[in-house]
């Protein structure tokens, strides 16, 4: 594994990278093979800060570079007590596993492979750790970088669950925490920055993967409009006088009886013209 200090980049003097694993990927093409190089980076402060990138190029620099910037956004804080962590952990991220122990002073780092890279750099220096799964590289620095980043310090379990730290680990240990804590041998998370989560997509995978749908933002609320000032009272209008009722018409007197009408009288009979002839 290939060390160097970050400062050949110009932006943190004081931390240190180092290049986990290096791996040629050849594609078949039309014309040829076409080569790309992948780097697996780990930087850390030595001090409680520790971050992993892994960057892909055309090139061995390039990708060297890229997984630096990747492994610098994603640094995050590990809580310790003293030289070591503060409770054993077990943790599996995909076919990974690995189990961390806290060490007495003085055991250093028993660690191998990728696991070694993470905790060195983090500042761990007494330390038990165990890979029980697959010796990937890659998913063994995830799963390294996970279970540190899950450690908890007695204090921040006492805090979220409301309680002393009496009742955590007992009058003993909790004087002996405070002990520490007053000489700056325990580190938490206070006031760290929030680092982004292990395994988080690349910005180059963000890039090219399609942005989801976005929920349409919620119309704003329409301001309510003042209340508007009372308006002047006005006088009470004068009440209509009523109209005087109508007067009641007479009733329509009832038609007289028709005398029922008489036959019609015969014609009177014609006078008969007399036969007699008149002298000539």
């Amino acid at each position: 594994m290939a060390m160097r200090n970050y400062s050949s980049y110009g932006d943190r003097s004081d931390v240190t990278e180092r290049v986990v694993s290096l791996n040629r990927v050849a594609k078949v093409e039309k014309g040829g093979r076409r080569f790309s190089f992948s780097a697996l980076i780990v930087v850390g402060d030595l001090n409680g800060r520790v971050g992993a990138g892994l960057g892909k190029a055309r090139e061995v620099p390039e990708a060297i570079r890229k997984g630096v910037e990747i492994a610098k956004k994603n640094m995050i804080s590990v809580p310790m007590v003293g030289t070591t962590i503060p409770h054993e952990v077990r943790h599996k991220w995909g076919a990974a596993k690995v189990m961390l122990k806290p060490a007495a002073p003085g055991t250093g780092v028993i660690s191998g492979g990728a696991m070694r890279a993470v905790i060195e750099l983090a500042g761990v220096k007494d330390i038990l750790t165990k890979s029980l799964g697959t010796n990937n590289p890659i998913n063994t620095v995830r799963a390294t970088m996970s279970a540190l980043q899950s450690l908890r310090t007695a204090q921040e379990v006492a805090e979220l669950r409301g309680k002393d730290l009496e009742e955590i680990v007992g009058r003993r240990l909790a004087e002996a925490y405070r002990e520490a804590a007053a000489k700056g041998m325990i580190s938490d998370r206070t006031g760290a920055r929030a680092a982004a989560p292990v395994g988080a997509p690349t910005p180059a995978e963000t890039r090219s993967a399609p942005a989801p749908s976005a929920a349409p933002a919620p119309a704003p609320a329409a301001k309510t409009p003042p209340p508007a000032p009372p308006a002047p009272q006005a006088a009470p209008a004068p009440q209509p006088v009523p109209a005087p009722p109508p007067e009641a018409e007479p009733p329509l007197a009832a038609p007289e009886a028709q005398a029922p009408e008489q036959a019609p009288e015969a014609p009177a009979a014609k006078p008969e013209a007399s036969t007699e002839e008149r002298p000539s």
